[in-house]
Protein backbone atom coordinates (compact mmCIF):
# COMPACT_ATOMS: atom_id res chain seq x y z
CA UNK A 1 0.00 0.00 0.00
CA UNK A 2 1.10 3.32 -0.95
CA UNK A 3 0.24 7.03 0.26
CA UNK A 4 0.89 9.83 -2.71
CA UNK A 5 1.44 13.41 -2.04
CA UNK A 6 2.49 16.91 -2.92
CA UNK A 7 5.21 18.61 -0.61
CA UNK A 8 4.44 21.80 -2.27
CA UNK A 9 1.14 21.23 -3.75
CA UNK A 10 0.20 25.26 -4.09
CA UNK A 11 2.57 24.66 -6.59
CA UNK A 12 0.17 23.47 -8.71
CA UNK A 13 -1.40 26.56 -9.00
CA UNK A 14 1.43 27.19 -11.37
CA UNK A 15 -0.54 25.14 -14.35
CA UNK A 16 -2.92 27.76 -14.94
CA UNK A 17 -1.00 29.56 -17.00
CA UNK A 18 -0.74 27.14 -19.29
CA UNK A 19 -4.19 27.87 -20.96
CA UNK A 20 -3.54 31.30 -20.70
CA UNK A 21 -0.36 30.75 -22.88
CA UNK A 22 -2.56 28.49 -25.59
CA UNK A 23 -5.10 31.26 -26.12
CA UNK A 24 -2.11 33.81 -26.77
CA UNK A 25 -0.63 31.23 -28.77
CA UNK A 26 -4.25 31.00 -30.94
CA UNK A 27 -4.57 34.84 -31.24
CA UNK A 28 -0.69 35.15 -32.27
CA UNK A 29 -1.36 32.98 -35.19
CA UNK A 30 -4.79 33.99 -36.20
CA UNK A 31 -3.12 38.03 -36.07
CA UNK A 32 0.00 36.47 -38.44
CA UNK A 33 -2.70 34.72 -40.47
CA UNK A 34 -4.37 38.54 -41.12
CA UNK A 35 -0.96 40.27 -41.79
CA UNK A 36 0.18 37.90 -44.24
CA UNK A 37 -3.39 38.02 -46.31
CA UNK A 38 -2.31 42.02 -46.82
CA UNK A 39 0.45 40.88 -49.34
CA UNK A 40 -1.99 38.23 -50.96
CA UNK A 41 -3.78 35.10 -51.22
CA UNK A 42 -2.17 32.43 -48.57
CA UNK A 43 -1.38 29.65 -52.09
CA UNK A 44 0.71 32.32 -53.46
CA UNK A 45 2.08 33.28 -50.15
CA UNK A 46 2.30 29.16 -49.48
CA UNK A 47 4.20 29.19 -52.92
CA UNK A 48 6.92 32.14 -52.21
CA UNK A 49 7.86 30.80 -48.82
CA UNK A 50 8.32 26.85 -49.58
CA UNK A 51 10.02 25.87 -46.01
CA UNK A 52 7.86 27.54 -43.93
CA UNK A 53 5.54 24.58 -41.52
CA UNK A 54 2.08 25.36 -40.47
CA UNK A 55 2.09 22.28 -38.44
CA UNK A 56 5.45 22.38 -36.81
CA UNK A 57 5.19 25.48 -34.36
CA UNK A 58 2.17 23.68 -33.30
CA UNK A 59 3.93 20.86 -32.42
CA UNK A 60 6.84 23.16 -30.96
CA UNK A 61 4.09 24.94 -28.69
CA UNK A 62 2.52 21.47 -27.87
CA UNK A 63 5.90 20.17 -26.62
CA UNK A 64 7.22 23.44 -24.44
CA UNK A 65 3.46 23.62 -22.79
CA UNK A 66 3.99 20.12 -21.56
CA UNK A 67 7.76 20.35 -21.03
CA UNK A 68 6.41 23.23 -18.60
CA UNK A 69 3.38 20.64 -17.18
CA UNK A 70 5.95 18.58 -15.73
CA UNK A 71 8.18 21.42 -14.50
CA UNK A 72 5.68 22.46 -12.46
CA UNK A 73 4.54 19.00 -11.18
CA UNK A 74 8.24 18.14 -10.51
CA UNK A 75 8.27 21.65 -8.64
CA UNK A 76 5.42 20.65 -6.34
CA UNK A 77 7.55 17.75 -5.03
CA UNK A 78 5.03 14.40 -5.58
CA UNK A 79 6.13 11.98 -3.34
CA UNK A 80 4.98 8.38 -2.27
CA UNK A 81 5.33 7.38 1.05
CA UNK A 82 6.11 3.61 0.69
CA UNK A 83 6.79 2.03 4.14
CA UNK A 84 3.72 1.50 6.14
CA UNK A 85 4.42 0.12 9.09
CA UNK A 86 4.17 -0.21 13.18
CA UNK A 87 6.11 2.38 15.21
CA UNK A 88 6.79 1.66 18.35
CA UNK A 89 6.07 5.35 20.16
CA UNK A 90 6.49 5.87 23.94
CA UNK A 91 3.95 8.37 25.18
CA UNK A 92 0.66 8.88 27.13
CA UNK A 93 -3.08 9.72 27.08
CA UNK A 94 -4.66 12.43 27.76
CA UNK A 95 -7.87 13.26 27.41
CA UNK A 96 -8.89 16.65 28.09
CA UNK A 97 -12.21 17.46 29.70
CA UNK A 98 -13.05 21.32 28.89
CA UNK A 99 -16.05 23.45 30.76
CA UNK A 100 -18.07 25.40 28.27
CA UNK A 101 -20.63 26.65 30.77
CA UNK A 102 -21.83 30.15 30.35
CA UNK A 103 -19.37 30.60 33.49
CA UNK A 104 -17.00 30.37 31.48
CA UNK A 105 -17.12 33.44 29.89
CA UNK A 106 -16.41 35.45 32.78
CA UNK A 107 -13.37 37.92 32.41
CA UNK A 108 -11.65 37.81 35.70
CA UNK A 109 -8.78 36.00 33.53
CA UNK A 110 -8.57 37.74 30.48
CA UNK A 111 -9.73 37.66 27.68
CA UNK A 112 -12.43 35.10 29.27
CA UNK A 113 -11.93 31.63 31.26
CA UNK A 114 -13.30 29.80 28.05
CA UNK A 115 -10.56 31.68 25.65
CA UNK A 116 -7.90 31.57 28.26
CA UNK A 117 -7.95 27.84 28.82
CA UNK A 118 -8.56 27.64 25.02
CA UNK A 119 -4.71 29.07 24.14
CA UNK A 120 -3.38 27.50 27.25
CA UNK A 121 -4.86 24.02 25.70
CA UNK A 122 -3.31 24.99 22.19
CA UNK A 123 -0.19 25.47 23.64
CA UNK A 124 0.13 21.98 25.22
CA UNK A 125 -0.59 20.57 22.41
CA UNK A 126 2.46 22.01 20.62
CA UNK A 127 4.30 20.33 23.16
CA UNK A 128 3.26 16.78 23.37
CA UNK A 129 5.47 14.17 21.22
CA UNK A 130 4.37 10.50 20.54
CA UNK A 131 1.40 11.32 23.25
CA UNK A 132 -2.25 10.78 22.68
CA UNK A 133 -4.53 13.75 23.14
CA UNK A 134 -8.69 13.72 23.39
CA UNK A 135 -10.82 16.26 24.05
CA UNK A 136 -14.65 16.50 25.80
CA UNK A 137 -16.68 19.38 26.28
CA UNK A 138 -18.89 19.94 28.79
CA UNK A 139 -21.88 22.01 30.48
CA UNK A 140 -25.15 20.34 31.87
CA UNK A 141 -23.81 17.28 29.84
CA UNK A 142 -20.75 15.97 28.27
CA UNK A 143 -19.86 15.60 24.60
CA UNK A 144 -16.80 13.81 22.85
CA UNK A 145 -15.31 16.88 20.56
CA UNK A 146 -12.07 14.75 19.70
CA UNK A 147 -11.62 11.19 20.00
CA UNK A 148 -8.26 10.05 21.68
CA UNK A 149 -6.07 10.86 18.36
CA UNK A 150 -1.98 11.61 18.22
CA UNK A 151 -3.12 13.70 14.81
CA UNK A 152 -2.21 17.16 16.38
CA UNK A 153 -3.18 19.35 14.08
CA UNK A 154 -6.56 18.05 13.83
CA UNK A 155 -6.99 18.86 17.90
CA UNK A 156 -5.75 22.23 17.24
CA UNK A 157 -8.47 22.48 14.42
CA UNK A 158 -11.70 20.92 16.91
CA UNK A 159 -10.38 22.82 19.68
CA UNK A 160 -10.58 26.29 17.79
CA UNK A 161 -14.33 25.52 16.87
CA UNK A 162 -15.39 25.13 20.64
CA UNK A 163 -18.05 27.69 22.37
CA UNK A 164 -19.98 28.06 25.07
CA UNK A 165 -23.02 27.33 22.18
CA UNK A 166 -21.61 23.67 22.03
CA UNK A 167 -23.65 22.00 24.51
CA UNK A 168 -26.89 22.31 24.03
CA UNK A 169 -28.17 22.20 28.15
CA UNK A 170 -26.57 24.76 30.20
CA UNK A 171 -24.59 23.52 34.06
CA UNK A 172 -21.56 22.14 35.16
CA UNK A 173 -21.82 18.23 35.04
CA UNK A 174 -17.81 17.68 36.06
CA UNK A 175 -18.73 14.03 36.94
CA UNK A 176 -20.16 12.71 33.41
CA UNK A 177 -17.14 14.60 32.04
CA UNK A 178 -15.16 12.35 34.17
CA UNK A 179 -17.00 9.30 32.74
CA UNK A 180 -17.45 9.83 29.45
CA UNK A 181 -13.61 10.29 29.43
CA UNK A 182 -13.05 6.73 31.50
CA UNK A 183 -14.78 5.64 28.09
CA UNK A 184 -12.81 7.38 25.75
CA UNK A 185 -9.17 5.86 26.13
CA UNK A 186 -8.19 3.41 24.08
CA UNK A 187 -9.33 0.07 25.49
CA UNK A 188 -6.46 -2.55 24.92
CA UNK A 189 -3.96 0.23 25.64
CA UNK A 190 -1.62 -0.05 28.09
CA UNK A 191 -0.50 3.65 28.03
CA UNK A 192 -0.83 5.60 31.43
CA UNK A 193 -3.95 7.56 31.29
CA UNK A 194 -4.61 11.02 32.64
CA UNK A 195 -7.82 13.36 32.86
CA UNK A 196 -7.37 17.50 32.94
CA UNK A 197 -10.96 18.56 34.22
CA UNK A 198 -10.77 22.27 33.21
CA UNK A 199 -13.42 24.52 34.91
CA UNK A 200 -14.67 26.95 37.43
CA UNK A 201 -15.66 24.31 39.52
CA UNK A 202 -19.46 25.34 40.26
CA UNK A 203 -21.28 21.95 40.18
CA UNK A 204 -24.65 21.48 39.77
CA UNK A 205 -25.36 18.29 38.01
CA UNK A 206 -23.48 15.08 39.58
CA UNK A 207 -21.29 13.69 42.04
CA UNK A 208 -17.46 14.53 40.41
CA UNK A 209 -15.48 13.01 43.50
CA UNK A 210 -16.94 10.09 43.46
CA UNK A 211 -16.25 10.01 39.48
CA UNK A 212 -12.74 10.57 40.38
CA UNK A 213 -12.59 7.83 42.48
CA UNK A 214 -13.81 5.24 40.01
CA UNK A 215 -10.79 6.68 37.73
CA UNK A 216 -8.26 6.09 40.44
CA UNK A 217 -9.38 2.39 41.00
CA UNK A 218 -9.13 1.79 37.18
CA UNK A 219 -5.20 3.40 37.56
CA UNK A 220 -6.30 6.91 35.57
CA UNK A 221 -5.34 9.75 37.21
CA UNK A 222 -7.67 13.10 37.53
CA UNK A 223 -6.00 16.55 37.64
CA UNK A 224 -7.86 19.87 37.59
CA UNK A 225 -7.57 23.41 36.73
CA UNK A 226 -9.32 26.30 38.22
CA UNK A 227 -10.72 28.82 36.10
CA UNK A 228 -11.56 32.22 37.83
CA UNK A 229 -10.70 34.31 41.00
CA UNK A 230 -11.97 33.41 44.18
CA UNK A 231 -13.65 37.09 44.68
CA UNK A 232 -15.70 36.07 41.14
CA UNK A 233 -16.86 37.67 38.30
CA UNK A 234 -20.26 39.04 36.41
CA UNK A 235 -21.00 36.63 32.82
CA UNK A 236 -21.20 38.80 30.13
CA UNK A 237 -24.29 38.28 27.76
CA UNK A 238 -25.46 40.34 25.06
CA UNK A 239 -28.85 42.12 24.73
CA UNK A 240 -30.05 43.89 21.73
CA UNK A 241 -26.83 44.66 20.68
CA UNK A 242 -25.36 45.69 24.21
CA UNK A 243 -23.34 44.05 26.73
CA UNK A 244 -25.14 43.47 29.89
CA UNK A 245 -24.44 40.44 32.63
CA UNK A 246 -26.33 37.70 33.74
CA UNK A 247 -28.82 38.12 35.96
CA UNK A 248 -31.00 36.17 38.71
CA UNK A 249 -34.77 35.77 38.76
CA UNK A 250 -34.73 38.91 41.11
CA UNK A 251 -32.67 41.18 38.24
CA UNK A 252 -29.43 40.99 40.38
CA UNK A 253 -26.44 40.50 38.58
CA UNK A 254 -25.21 36.72 39.05
CA UNK A 255 -21.42 36.66 40.24
CA UNK A 256 -19.38 33.15 39.26
CA UNK A 257 -16.99 32.37 41.90
CA UNK A 258 -14.35 29.82 41.31
CA UNK A 259 -15.24 26.70 43.81
CA UNK A 260 -11.68 25.36 44.72
CA UNK A 261 -13.16 23.39 47.36
CA UNK A 262 -14.20 20.82 45.03
CA UNK A 263 -11.42 20.52 42.71
CA UNK A 264 -9.17 20.03 45.26
CA UNK A 265 -11.05 17.36 46.37
CA UNK A 266 -12.06 15.60 42.79
CA UNK A 267 -7.78 16.06 42.12
CA UNK A 268 -7.57 14.05 45.90
CA UNK A 269 -9.69 11.57 44.56
CA UNK A 270 -8.36 10.85 41.29
CA UNK A 271 -4.50 10.65 42.85
CA UNK A 272 -3.70 14.12 40.79
CA UNK A 273 -2.86 17.50 41.45
CA UNK A 274 -4.52 20.48 41.60
CA UNK A 275 -3.87 24.27 39.53
CA UNK A 276 -5.58 27.41 39.93
CA UNK A 277 -5.22 29.86 36.81
CA UNK A 278 -4.47 33.29 37.11
CA UNK A 279 -3.93 35.75 34.65
CA UNK A 280 -0.28 35.43 34.36
CA UNK A 281 -0.10 31.38 33.67
CA UNK A 282 -3.21 29.03 33.33
CA UNK A 283 -1.26 26.48 35.07
CA UNK A 284 -0.91 23.94 31.87
CA UNK A 285 2.29 23.91 31.16
CA UNK A 286 3.32 22.80 34.83
CA UNK A 287 0.29 20.27 34.77
CA UNK A 288 1.90 18.87 31.47
CA UNK A 289 5.53 18.64 33.32
CA UNK A 290 4.22 16.30 36.11
CA UNK A 291 2.20 14.39 33.47
CA UNK A 292 5.55 14.11 31.77
CA UNK A 293 6.70 12.55 34.19
CA UNK A 294 4.43 9.17 34.18
CA UNK A 295 5.94 6.41 32.88
CA UNK A 296 5.66 6.39 29.41
CA UNK A 297 4.51 3.34 27.72
CA UNK A 298 5.24 2.13 23.99
CA UNK A 299 2.19 2.74 22.03
CA UNK A 300 1.55 1.14 18.34
CA UNK A 301 0.75 3.74 15.44
CA UNK A 302 0.73 2.82 11.93
CA UNK A 303 2.64 5.39 10.27
CA UNK A 304 4.29 6.80 7.02
CA UNK A 305 7.45 6.17 7.82
CA UNK A 306 9.27 7.66 4.71
CA UNK A 307 8.30 9.60 1.88
CA UNK A 308 10.29 9.37 -1.13
CA UNK A 309 11.11 12.45 -3.73
CA UNK A 310 9.71 11.84 -7.27
CA UNK A 311 10.37 15.25 -8.59
CA UNK A 312 13.43 14.09 -10.62
CA UNK A 313 11.15 11.90 -12.69
CA UNK A 314 9.13 14.55 -13.96
CA UNK A 315 12.13 17.17 -14.22
CA UNK A 316 13.96 14.60 -16.53
CA UNK A 317 10.38 14.26 -18.95
CA UNK A 318 10.80 18.36 -19.08
CA UNK A 319 14.17 18.37 -20.09
CA UNK A 320 13.59 15.48 -23.01
CA UNK A 321 10.83 17.78 -23.98
CA UNK A 322 12.84 20.65 -24.04
CA UNK A 323 15.62 19.02 -26.05
CA UNK A 324 13.36 18.13 -28.32
CA UNK A 325 11.87 20.97 -28.36
CA UNK A 326 15.11 22.64 -29.50
CA UNK A 327 15.83 20.09 -32.34
CA UNK A 328 12.85 20.33 -34.58
CA UNK A 329 13.03 23.34 -36.63
CA UNK A 330 10.18 25.86 -37.61
CA UNK A 331 11.22 25.49 -40.96
CA UNK A 332 11.26 22.60 -43.40
CA UNK A 333 14.69 21.26 -44.11
CA UNK A 334 15.69 21.55 -47.97
CA UNK A 335 17.15 18.29 -48.02
CA UNK A 336 14.44 15.96 -46.54
CA UNK A 337 12.13 17.93 -48.60
CA UNK A 338 13.72 16.30 -51.69
CA UNK A 339 13.31 12.63 -50.25
CA UNK A 340 10.68 10.54 -51.49
CA UNK A 341 10.61 6.98 -50.68
CA UNK A 342 8.33 6.13 -52.49
CA UNK A 343 8.98 7.45 -55.53
CA UNK A 344 8.81 5.21 -58.69
CA UNK A 345 12.15 4.98 -60.63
Amino acid sequence: MEMFRFAHIEFLWGLLIIPLLALFFIWARFARKRALKRFGTLQTITELMPFVSKNRPVFKFLLLMLALAFFIVGAARPQFGSKLKKVQREGIELIIALDVSNSMMAEDIQPNRLERAKRAISRMIDRMKDDKIGLIVFAGEAYTQLPITSDYNSAKLFLEAVNTQIVPRQGTAIGSAINMALRSFTPAGNANKAVVVITDGENHEDDPVTAAQEAAKNGIIVHTIGMGLPQGSPIPVLRNGQTDYLRDNDGNVVVTKLDETTLEEISAAGNGIYVRANNAQVGLNALFDEINKMEKEEMETLVYSEYDDQFQYFFAIGLLLLLLEFVILERKNRHLMKVNLFSAK
